[in-house]
């Protein structure tokens, strides 16, 4: 940050930057509280840098992916009571920006300051986005940053096609170099204790057996 600034505080024109920088996010502070107050349960939508994009219709591998990590994210989390799973409809508030990730996790103390009625929700401790054409810039791009600014501990990226997930960890204030998990299990430094086989997430048969295989598990030390 400090290095952007530099050559602004350095300029005699600092001022006018600043009027002008104020002025452009008055506006675009106005275009995303009329982003929220149209938004309604059949549209999945995002505010991103003063733009609204609007979610196309996705896949369906797309949507099975989603559905198997959430299953066995969700009964895990459930089981051991340790926060909360959402997934695609919970719009995420951070400083400028408002998203909707496919997977998010929110543990006990970020539970607290989710109600009944809230519909703007905290940065979560963990998101997971399944990548597609149409979101895949700003799932490695604008939200990479985002998330790691707002404090989300652990970013996955999966990719359907190639049956893979990218996992990266919240290191001072940045990610980490990702670790592509193609085989074997991926194991959460946020979800306490969590550990899932990565064909878990493309296979329903391995999806099964992960969920039964949580069942049956003793709680996590």
């Amino acid at each position: 940050m400090e290095a952007i600034l530099e050559p602004l505080m350095r300029s005699p024109k600092l001022r006018l930057y600043v009027d002008e920088l104020t002025e452009c996010l008055r506006i675009e502070e106005q275009a995303r509280w009329k982003f929220r107050e149209e938004l309604n349960d059949d549209v999945r939508a995002e505010f991103i840098n003063g733009e609204v994009f609007v979610h196309s219709p996705a896949r369906y591998l797309h949507t099975e992916v989603v559905g198997h990590i959430a299953r066995v994210l969700s009964t895990y989390v459930l089981k051991h009571e340790l926060g909360s799973i959402s997934t695609e409809q919970a719009l995420v508030e951070m400083t400028r920006n408002d998203y909707a990730p496919d997977i998010c996790f929110w543990g006990r103390e970020k539970l607290a300051l989710l109600k009944p009625d809230t519909m703007l929700c905290p940065a979560p401790d963990l998101i997971c986005e399944v990548l597609s054409p149409s979101t895949e810039r700003h799932d490695r791009g604008v939200k990479f940053e985002d998330y790691a600014a707002h404090g989300v501990g652990e970013y996955w990226l999966v990719d359907a096609d190639q049956r893979l997930i990218e996992q990266y960890h919240l290191q001072d204030g940045r990610y980490e170099k990702g670790e592509v998990v193609r085989e074997g299990f991926i194991t959460s430094r946020v979800v306490r204790g969590f550990r899932m086989p990565v064909a878990a997430a493309f296979d329903p048969k391995v999806n099964l057996e992960a969920l039964q295989a949580i069942l049956t598990s003793q709680k996590p030390d």
